[in-house]
């Protein structure tokens, strides 16, 4: 397992990004699955930097995980931030229009339809969000 912590921001999501990038080169991870979990990143931790310590900023925690047998890469967000739950949310209607859609939703609807697996669990006072994206 490799782990990196950094301040929940916004500016940071890039450096989370590589980092994971970086472990998913040493696999060769095809394209399509890197490209589905850079995007999941982006949102996930983007809603941890904007939401988790609102108006302060707090740490977060990225884990990467690879399991073989079939090859895949479990990538762990926590942070102790306020308890939220972003798989509670109703999944967005993509049949709707953009004017009568609601704001918000579709990153986590975006995230849950790529990933293979992803859990929350509030636990010791942290939010802990793990995807799982399969690379075999």
């Amino acid at each position: 397992m490799k782990q990196l912590t950094v301040e929940a921001a916004v500016e940071n999501i890039e450096t989370v990004t590589a980092f994971v990038a970086e472990e998913l080169e040493k696999l060769n991870c095809p394209m399509k699955a890197e490209t589905q979990i850079t995007i999941a990143i982006d949102e996930l931790f983007g809603n941890i930097a904007r939401y988790a310590y609102y108006p302060e900023i707090g740490q977060a925690t990225v884990r990467f995980d690879v399991e073989k047998n079939p090859l895949a890469v479990i990538i762990t967000f926590i942070d102790n931030g306020i308890p939220f739950n972003p798989l509670d949310r109703a999944e967005p209607d993509t049949h709707a229009s953009a004017e009568d859609r609601q704001i918000g939703g579709l990153g986590i609807y975006l995230v849950k339809k790529t990933m293979n697996l992803v859990e929350y669990e509030y636990k010791d006072g942290q939010n802990i969000l793990k995807i799982k994206k399969n690379l075999a």
